[in-house]
This record gives structure tokens, C-alpha cells and sequence, in this order.
């Protein structure tokens, strides 16, 4: 009886052992876990106010100091890497100092008259160019070159090839101008590899009349960012367009601008003064873009700010694009102490005179909508906007002529359309759910679905697409539809009835995102869904853009970009390595730009 007493008592003392080493584990993961969020939280919060931050460092690796100019204050170097040909850096004195950038007028302008002074001293040819890294500061390796021929009217060609197998050739016509002086920035040098380029001037039959090829050993990235993304073929049996792919807010590496070939090499960095640049606009030989939070850039083909547009008193975010002839629209958040409301106001800038003004606070146009919301909690689902009231976060504004835009509001899941913005602002509809502004005072406003089908969530890139087969009244909006509801700011208790393909999974889901053609009538407002494909989810973020007959698009939160066919079939996707996420990624053929 006592043996068996004492295997009661230890087998209750095991029981409870057991029960208090679960309890000890439970704990565990309960601190592993809770750890685990909280520093996924502070990554998050911390790449997301590193969208606004400015550059910290401009100065790169330098050669050899060959003259010091007094009155410009730049100084010239040789290249700090090996060459066949002599190739020089230009750099301001101050560029180590705090606070100094190179998107500053008065820095180009000494930029420009250090080049200039070079160019004077003459006697280039195409066998000896002058040759510069870099001159203006806005890349990592593009090669300026320079030099006189006998006749205005040749062209100029390049071919770029590299000993690394894994990488092809990269030809291209240069903009290199319609006068004896040809000068251009060779686009196309990898990042860290040594690389012979071929000059060649041709006639207009095409016909070689001279070349020359030199060898280079060119910079490595500023940023350290892989210069070759690993890609897979998709389904489809069409071509990819030309051009090359450009990466615009890859968390991790804000302040720069990666371009890739269709092989997902890296042909160009270009550096920003921190944010992203949400888009590239073409306005003549320029390209125009947000070059930091409170300025848009404009360059010319050799990398040379041309002019500086400020956002004073404003931050921009998330998109900016063209309106009236001379003007471009931007998102911004007033930058105000005594104001919490963000992502809300739309300015106009006039690009010949630099003037900027805002021109609607959506506050005032949905005034009534705007009083049923609050502050971001610091657990609420967009946490890292706590103590803004992010209540209707604009994510695209695209101009429809006729003093009207479309906006896409990621926090509503809602497309608004917007007309005499100039005068007295009217709404023209909201595309999405009526339940949604039920007792809001706006639902008259809201078009009815054409069919049954699953509206946006979360959307981006909504793009207004016209077309001459549609009746008046009629035009397609193109949208990146991340198929994800969530909402941080409101307050009446709504609460949605989701249908089991929308997802409420930020980091993952078992859905996909899609991109959507939406058919608007305006005559019967109504709008159907006319056309749609599925692509790799992403619940935030993301974009997707017309290419010729092809598709580029981005899932930020899956870190993939792809081109896709008419049909919507994959032809390629690339992956690509991010903090976070990447915000969008677009192509372009630049032609008359860096190209002809």
C-alpha cells in the first residue's frame, strides 16, 4: 500500500512537471511570437519613414586628383576605376559635407561649366573622346562621352559586351544630337564588370564609316543592389517589348532608380535625394520624376538637372502625373504640426514658371464622409500611419481632359472620379461598394454593377484608357486590384461582407490580385467588369501598365515583376529582393532620351 502511495505521488509530481514545462513552453512562444511582431513591426515603421528621408551620402570611390578649379569648386579626378581610355570624375568640393545634393541648380551649373571648360580644350575624336563618369551626380555608371566628326548627320551607335557569359550584349542608338559635337551618355555599362564598348558612326544607309572600342572597368552600385534579377518564362509565346524596366520605391534602397533589360541585368542606377520617384514622365528630350519628398526633378539625356520643381510646406506621396497642357497633378500631404490628416490634398504645378498651389483638399469634397473617421491606431491594420488620420489614402491620380481626373482611395477600396477641379469640384461617381457608403450622405454617387462580379479592394494604378470602339460616354479604367480589404480610420462600425475570394491577409493569402478592366458608362452609370487575369497576390502597393500590346506588372509584397501577353499570359517574370515591398515598377523605351 505505501509503494503504491509513492507512484501516486510521483506520478502526480511528473503530471505537474509536464503541466508546468507546457506552460513554460507556451510562454516561450508566446514571447518568441510576441517578439517576433514587434520586430516586424519596427521593420515595417522603419522602411516606412525611410520613404521621406534624404540621402546621407553623395560621395562615391575617386581616382586620382588632377586639378582643383577655385572659382567652380569642382575637382577633377581620374576614374578610380581601369580603362583603355582616359576617363575623368567631376566632383564638387562640399560633396562629403552634410546636407550637400546633387539635385541643387547651383551645384549643376558648376557641374556644368567644370564640362564645359573640358569640352573647350577640343581636339576629341571617336578614337579619343572625352570621357566622364557620371558628370552631373545622378547615376552610379553611365558614361558621358564626347567628340567632333566632319558631317552633322551621322549616327551614332553602341554595343556593350561583357566576358560574363551569363550576360548579353546591349546595343543601342545614341541621342547623341544633329550637330558635328556628338555627345550622350552610354546607358547599358553592368555595374562591376569590366566592359568593352564599340563606337560606331554610320550614315543614313546604315553604313559603317568609322568605329573604335575601348575597355572599361565600370563602378560598382551605390546602393549594392543585386545587378542581375533571376526571372522565369511564363506560358505565353509572345515577345517581350523593348526598353527597360525601372524600379520606383524598392524598400531597403529608396533614394534609387534601377533599370533592367528584358534578361534582368542591371544597365543603369540611377540616385534620387532619398523617397521614390512614383513615375517617369516624358516632356520633349527630358524625362520628369519626384527626385525627393518635396521636389520633382527634370533631366536632360546626359543626367543634368535641368530645373527643380519644390512642394513647399507639402510632402508628396504615393503619385504624381500630368494635367492641363504645362501642368502636373501630385499627391500630397499638407506638412503642418497642427494638422493630422495625410495623403488628402492635390497640388498643380505649372512647369514653365515652377508655381505650385493646391488645388483640392478632399476634406472639403467629402466633408461629411471625412467626419465619420479617425486617427490610425498603433494596432490597427496600417499601424505604421498611427496618430495620422489616413482616412482616405490616395494611391493614383490619372487626368481625364476636360478639367476632370480619377483617383484611386486604397482606405475606402474606392475609384473617384472628380470634375470642374478647377472651379466648383464635383463628384462624378464612386466604383465600389454601395454597403460600403450606405448613410454616408454619398451614396447617390455610387455607379451600379453592370454583373455580378467581385469588386476592387485596395486598388492601385488606376488608369483612364479611351477608346474609339466605345460609345460616348463610354472608356475602360485599368487597375492593379490587390484584392485586399482593410480599413484603419473609420468609425460608425461598419463592417463588410467580404466574399470568400477577397483577402484580409496583409503579408499572404490563398487568392490571387488581379489586374481589371473596368467598362464605365457614364451615360448609365454603371460599370462592369469587361476584362480581368489573375497575377501573384499582393495586399498593398503594386501597379500594372499598357507596354504596346503587353502588360508590366508589379506585386510588391510577393517581390516579383512580370510582362504579360493581350491575353494576360505570363511571358516573363522576374523576383527581386526588398526590405518589404517594392511600390511599383514600369518600363519605358526612352527613346529620344538616351536613345534614337
Amino acid at each position: 500500500m505505501e509503494s503504491s502511495g509513492q507512484e501516486k505521488k510521483q506520478k502526480k509530481r511528473r503530471k505537474l512537471s509536464r503541466k508546468k514545462l507546457a506552460v513554460i513552453m507556451i510562454l516561450g512562444v508566446c514571447v518568441l511570437a510576441a517578439a517576433a511582431y514587434g520586430i516586424y513591426r519596427w521593420i515595417v515603421q522603419d522602411q516606412m519613414s525611410e520613404e521621406t528621408q534624404r540621402r546621407e551620402s553623395w560621395a562615391v570611390e575617386t581616382g586620382e586628383l588632377l586639378e582643383k578649379n577655385s572659382d567652380t569648386r569642382v575637382n577633377i579626378y581620374e576614374s578610380a576605376t581601369a580603362g583603355d581610355i582616359e576617363i575623368y570624375q567631376i566632383q564638387p568640393a562640399e560633396v562629403e559635407k552634410d546636407k550637400f545634393t546633387y539635385y541643387n541648380m547651383a551645384v549643376q551649373n558648376r557641374l556644368e561649366e567644370s564640362l564645359e571648360t573640358l569640352k573647350a580644350e577640343g581636339g576629341y575624336t571617336l578614337e579619343s573622346p572625352l570621357a566622364v563618369w557620371n558628370p552631373y551626380g545622378t547615376g552610379t555608371n553611365g558614361l558621358y562621352l564626347y567628340f567632333e566628326t566632319e558631317d552633322p548627320s551621322l549616327e551614332v551607335h553602341y554595343r556593350v559586351h561583357t566576358e560574363n557569359r551569363e550576360i548579353g550584349d546591349f546595343q543601342a542608338q545614341a541621342n547623341a544630337g544633329d550637330t558635328r559635337q556628338k555627345e550622350f551618355l552610354v546607358i547599358g555599362l553592368v555595374p562591376g564588370e569590366t566592359c568593352q564598348v564599340t563606337v560606331s558612326l554610320t550614315d543614313g544607309r546604315g553604313e559603317t564609316l568609322q568605329e573604335t572600342a575601348f575597355e572599361t572597368e565600370v563602378p560598382q552600385v551605390a546602393s549594392g543592389y543585386d545587378t542581375t534579377l533571376d526571372h522565369t518564362q511564363g506560358d505565353s509565346g509572345e515577345e517581350l517589348t523593348g526598353g527597360l524596366y525601372y524600379t520606383l520605391g524598392t524598400q531597403g534602397y529608396y533614394g534609387h532608380m534601377f533599370f533592367y533589360d528584358n534578361e534582368g541585368v542591371m544597365r543603369y542606377e540611377m540616385l534620387l535625394d532619398g523617397y521614390k520617384a512614383d513615375r517617369i514622365l516624358t516632356e520633349g528630350s527630358d524625362i520628369i520624376f519626384c527626385v525627393s519628398a518635396d521636389q520633382i526633378g527634370r533631366l536632360n539625356s546626359l543626367g543634368q538637372v535641368v530645373q527643380l520643381y519644390k512642394t513647399k510646406g507639402y510632402d508628396m506621396h504615393h503619385d504624381f502625373n500630368r494635367g492641363e497642357e504645362g501642368k502636373l497633378l501630385v499627391l500630397a500631404t499638407r506638412k503642418n504640426a497642427f494638422d493630422d490628416g495625410v495623403m488628402d490634398r492635390i497640388l498643380e504645378i505649372d512647369m514653365e514658371t515652377g508655381s505650385v498651389r493646391e488645388i483640392l483638399d478632399l476634406r472639403k469634397v467629402f466633408s461629411d464622409y471625412y467626419k465619420i473617421t479617425e486617427k490610425v491606431g498603433s494596432t490597427d491594420t496600417f499601424f505604421w500611419q498611427a496618430g495620422t488620420r489616413d482616412w482616405i489614402h490616395l494611391n493614383t491620380i490619372d487626368y481625364m481632359g476636360n478639367d476632370s481626373l480619377v483617383l484611386s482611395s486604397r482606405e475606402t477600396s474606392t475609384i473617384i472620379k472628380l470634375s470642374d477641379i478647377h472651379g466648383e469640384v464635383q463628384i462624378d461617381y464612386l466604383l465600389g461598394d454601395q454597403e460600403y457608403w450606405e448613410g454616408t450622405g454619398y451614396e447617390e454617387y455610387v455607379y451600379e454593377k453592370a454583373s455580378d462580379f467581385t469588386g476592387q479592394y485596395g486598388q492601385h494604378t488606376v488608369t483612364y484608357v479611351p477608346s474609339d470602339d466605345l460609345e460616348e460616354g463610354q472608356y475602360y479604367l485599368m487597375l492593379y486590384d490587390n484584392n485586399y480589404y482593410a480599413n484603419s480610420t473609420r468609425t460608425d462600425g461598419y463592417e463588410p461582407q467580404l466574399r470568400e475570394s477577397v483577402s484580409t491577409d496583409l503579408m499572404g493569402g490563398e487568392v490571387p490580385s488581379h489586374v481589371y478592366f473596368y467598362l464605365v458608362d457614364e451615360k448609365k452609370k454603371t460599370y462592369d467588369l469587361a476584362w480581368s487575369y489573375d497575377v501573384p497576390y499582393s495586399s498593398i502597393v503594386s501597379s500594372v501598365q499598357i507596354r504596346e500590346d503587353n502588360y508590366v506588372v508589379n506585386s510588391g509584397v510577393s517581390k516579383v515583376f512580370g510582362e504579360y501577353d493581350q491575353d494576360g499570359e505570363m511571358i516573363r517574370e522576374f523576383s527581386y529582393e526588398t526590405d518589404f515591398q517594392g511600390y511599383r515598377v514600369m518600363k519605358g523605351d526612352f527613346k529620344g532620351y538616351w536613345f534614337l
